[in-house]
C-alpha cells in the first residue's frame, strides 16, 4: 500500500519534474536531451546481447561515478565478457562516464522511478545484478527488480543521522525496501548499524569502508597551464566544488588573506558549470582581477582569482595547491569529495556541513589532516595561519595523506560480496 501511494504521488508531481528538467535546461541544455530516457523509451543498441551477462552500475552523479571507477575495472578485469549498463541521473554525471569508461560501458540516464518505466528498462537490459551507488534506494526499482530476481548489492551504503531519521519516519515501508537488497556493503560501523536499525538483516550487512579512498593521483605529467602557475612559487587557496551561496563567503575570506599575503592566488572552482560564469562575476564585483581556465595562456603576477571553469580537471587544480578549501560545506550541502586533496597531501579546510563525507571527515579531523571552519572569518584564520607555517603545512598534508593509504582495503571487502551474488543463477 506504501509503494502504491508513493506512486500516485510520483505520477502527480510528474509535470513539475518535468518542468524543472526543462527549466534547468535552459542553462544546461544537455537537460533537455534524451529526455526519452528517463521513461526507458529510448531504443536499444545495436551492439546490446540480451543473451550476454548484465552487469548494471547506478551511480547518481559525478562524485559516486568518480568512486565507482575501481569497482567497474575490477568487474572487466573478472567479467570480461559482461556488459555493463551504468546511469547516473545528471549530464555531468554522464560526461564523467564517457571520460572515464569511454565506449567500454553503455550509459543511459536512470528512468523515473515509476513501475512502467522501470519495467520497461529492466524489458530491456535484463540485468543480472544491479549495483546501487551509496543510498539510492528508489522503492519502484528495488520491488522490480526484487520481483524479476535481479540481485540487488548497495555498494559504499552511507546513511547519515539525519538520513535515517528520515527514513524511520516510514519505518514499515522503509523496512520492506531493506529487505529486498541482497546485501548492503556499508562504508562504516555507524552506517551499517543505522541500516540494521531501520530493517535491515544483519546478516547481509557488511562494513566494507569507502571505495572513495581509492582516489588515483599517480603523476601524468602537469599540463602547461597548471605547471605555469606552480613555477610562479605563490601561495595557492584552491576553493573546489563551491556551491551557490558559498563563492561570497570564499571571496570575503580570500580579501581578509590578501590583506597579509598579497601574493596569495585564489582557484575558485564552482560545482555545476552553469555557475562558472555567475562565480567570475562575483570575483570581479569584489574589485579582484580574474580570468578564467579557459582563457588559457599565463597566468600573470597581476591575476588574483582564476575561475576553473573546466571539466576532469580536479586533480590537476589540486596539484599546485598549498591548502584546499572543500566546498558545499560552508553552506548546508554536505561538503565534497574531500580524498582527493588528502591523497595528494595538501592540507584541508572544510566548513561544518559535512553529512556527504562525515565518517571520512572526522577520521581526517582526527588524523589531523583536516580542519573545520565555521564560517569566512575562521576560513580566513585557517588560511593565513597555515601559510604562515610550512611545517604545520607539510605534517598537515602528510597526516591525511597516510590515512588515505591506511584504508586502501575497500574494493577488495567489496568484490568478496559481489562475485557470489554474479555466481548465482
Amino acid at each position: 500500500m506504501h509503494r502504491i501511494i508513493y506512486s500516485v504521488i510520483f505520477y502527480l508531481t510528474l509535470p513539475v519534474i518535468i518542468t524543472r528538467l526543462l527549466v534547468r535546461s535552459l542553462k544546461v541544455p544537455a537537460y533537455r536531451k534524451r529526455i526519452g530516457e528517463r521513461f526507458a523509451l529510448q531504443p536499444m543498441p545495436k551492439e546490446f546481447a540480451k543473451s550476454q551477462l548484465t552487469l548494471w552500475i547506478h551511480a547518481v552523479s559525478v562524485g559516486e561515478t568518480a568512486a565507482s571507477a575501481p569497482l567497474v575495472k575490477e568487474l572487466q578485469r573478472l567479467y570480461p565478457d559482461a556488459q555493463i549498463v551504468m546511469t547516473t541521473m545528471t549530464p555531468t554525471g554522464s560526461d564523467r562516464v564517457r571520460m572515464l569508461f569511454g565506449e567500454s560501458v553503455m550509459h543511459v540516464y536512470i528512468p523515473y522511478d515509476l513501475p512502467g518505466a522501470c519495467n520497461r528498462f529492466l524489458d530491456k537490459y535484463r540485468p543480472h545484478l544491479l549495483i546501487l551507488m551509496e543510498t539510492e534506494l528508489w522503492p519502484n526499482l528495488v520491488h522490480s527488480c526484487h520481483r524479476r530476481g535481479v540481485k540487488l548489492l548497495l555498494a559504499n551504503g552511507r546513511l547519515s543521522g539525519k538520513s535515517a531519521a528520515g527514513y524511520g519516519r516510514f519505518a514499515t515501508f522503509t523496512r520492506s525496501l531493506l529487505e529486498k537488497v541482497d546485501r548492503i556493503a556499508a562504508q562504516a560501523a555507524p552506517d551499517a548499524q543505522r541500516f540494521i536499525d531501520l530493517g535491515a538483516n544483519p546478516e547481509q550487512v557488511a562494513v566494507t569502508g569507502s571505495l572513495k579512498f581509492l582516489v588515483d593521483v599517480s603523476e601524468k605529467g602537469k599540463q602547461a597551464y597548471f605547471a605555469a602557475i606552480e613555477k610562479t612559487a605563490r601561495p595557492v587557496l584552491v576553493a573546489a566544488s563551491t556551491r551557490e551561496g558559498e563563492e561570497e563567503k570564499v571571496l570575503a575570506a580570500f580579501k581578509k588573506c590578501l590583506a597579509e599575503i598579497p601574493s596569495l592566488l585564489l582557484v575558485l572552482i564552482p560545482r555545476h558549470p552553469e555557475r562558472f560564469v555567475k562565480a567570475g562575476k562575483l570575483s570581479e564585483d569584489e574589485g579582484l582581477t580574474t580570468v578564467r581556465r579557459s582563457d588559457g595562456g599565463v597566468v600573470e603576477p597581476n591575476i588574483q582569482v582564476v575561475i576553473g571553469n573546466s571539466m576532469g580537471e580536479m586533480l590537476d587544480y589540486y596539484s599546485v595547491a598549498t591548502i584546499a578549501f572543500v566546498g558545499g560545506s560552508l553552506v548546508d550541502t554536505g561538503c565534497q569529495n574531500i580524498l582527493e586533496p588528502a591523497a595528494m597531501g595538501i592540507p584541508i579546510l572544510v566548513g561544518p556541513s559535512q553529512y556527504n563525507f562525515v565518517t571520512i571527515c572526522k577520521q581526517l579531523e582526527h588524523a589531523g589532516g583536516l580542519k573545520t571552519v565555521h564560517n569566512e572569518m575562521e576560513l580566513a584564520q585557517g588560511v593565513s595561519t597555515l601559510i604562515a607555517d610550512e611545517r604545520a603545512r607539510q605534517e598537515m598534508g602528510e597526516r591525511g595523506k597516510q590515512l588515505v593509504r591506511e584504508n586502501q582495503n575497500a574494493l577488495p571487502a567489496l568484490m568478496k560480496l559481489v562475485v557470489p551474488l554474479v555466481s548465482k543463477p
